[in-house]
Order: structure tokens, then C-alpha cells, then sequence
């Protein structure tokens, strides 16, 4: 998930500061995604995908993870 939110961010010229700007979350927030921050509200991770046209959605468990 952080991979692809960082290059959604940088294809559409977008800074930290401005990502956090334009989904109302905070810049500390932001910066824990990308880094891959393994614990968050789904709900938040939400209103930043948003802004690509994106959601993250429960979706069945892969048996190949099992």
C-alpha cells in the first residue's frame, strides 16, 4: 500500500505537505503511510486513496498466504 501511495502521490507532482493538504490528514500521518506503517484506520487510508479514485476494500484472504 505505501508503494503505491508514494507513486500516486509523485505522478501527480504532489509533495508531502500537499498530499496532506488535500486530504485533510496530517503530515505525520502521511509520511507513517509511506514508510509502511503496518496499523492504521482504514477509514483515513480511505480518504487519502480518494484522491486517486482509489479505496481499499476487505477482500478474501489468498490461500497462497496462508
Amino acid at each position: 500500500m505505501s508503494k503505491v501511495i508514494k507513486a500516486k502521490r509523485k505522478e501527480n507532482g504532489l509533495t508531502q505537505e500537499d498530499l496532506s493538504l488535500k486530504s485533510g490528514l496530517g503530515l505525520r500521518l502521511i509520511r507513517e503511510i509511506e514508510q509502511g506503517k503496518t496499523s492504521m484506520r482504514m477509514d483515513k487510508v480511505n480518504q487519502l486513496l480518494s484522491l486517486f479514485g482509489m479505496e481499499l476494500v476487505p477482500a478474501p484472504k489468498s490461500r497462497s498466504h496462508e
